[in-house]
């Protein structure tokens, strides 16, 4: 599993932004960041739940750690494509053997539609906050980004607005993998964060950010959900 966190000094997420976030963790140790859409639904990326171990999801909150009883990952997921850098499916859904504590607020998908250059979306997540250390790993943070490049239905890029990925930025980085992308000021889901480049678009972190789109998934998230029990607002 590769995942991605958030650099360049990023601050801790509070508000909205905090309250829907949760880490997903594996038996190997892996970390990734995930989306409570319901009291017993994490949404999060699908790479972050392909290999056949056991994991279970935590609420930085409490501490408290709540046992996986299902994941679904979508249909259209290729681990191939993704691992070759190309667009994909990169979606997954997390149904929980008991609900996360009252504290963790649900957050909600946002409207379907195409995101446009230049806006800015809010990235959070439980990553380290810099490339290959475990800095800053498992405390949420938060990041406005600006949508750059050519964003479709499959893949939007964000930026930090002030480096430009011409230096390092604000961005995902180890541990973000999963988190969401915020359309707008409150917690309305519109992306999921899939991976990273460093500046120049190099390995590693802090110039572009990915992240899937959910214009695509809408449906098959909301159909999933009702038929693993869990109830999402529409």
């Amino acid at each position: 599993m590769r995942a991605f966190a958030l650099t360049g000094n990023a601050p801790p997420a509070t508000g909205w932004a905090a309250r829907p976030i949760v880490m997903v963790l594996d038996a190997s140790g892996d970390l990734c960041t995930g989306t409570a859409l319901a009291p017993d639904l994490v949404l999060t990326a699908a790479h972050c739940v392909t290999r056949p171990v056991a994991s279970e999801i935590k609420a930085f909150q409490t501490g408290a750690a709540i046992k996986v009883a299902s994941v679904a990952r979508h249909p259209g997921f290729n681990f191939a494509n993704y691992a070759a850098s190309r667009a994909t499916a990169d979606v997954a859904l997390i149904k929980l053997a008991t609900p996360l504590p009252d504290i963790v607020v649900p957050a909600t998908l946002a409207a379907a539609r195409r995101v446009e250059v230049g806006e800015k979306i809010t990235i959070a997540g439980f990553g380290v906050t810099a490339a290959r250390t475990d800095l800053g790993l498992g405390v949420p943070r938060a990041a406005t980004l600006v949508v750059t490049g050519k964003p479709g239905s499959l893949q939007i890029r964000l930026h930090d607005d002030e480096t430009r990925n011409k230096r390092p930025g604000l961005g995902a980085c180890t541990g973000d993998s999963g988190g969401p992308a915020f359309d707008g000021e409150g917690p309305l889901v519109i992306g999921i964060i899939s991976w990273t480049t460093a500046a120049g678009d190099e390995d590693g972190c802090g110039g572009l950010t990915g992240i899937t789109p959910l214009l695509n998934y809408r449906a098959w998230i909301i159909e999933t959900a009702k038929r693993l029990g869990a109830t999402i607002a529409p």
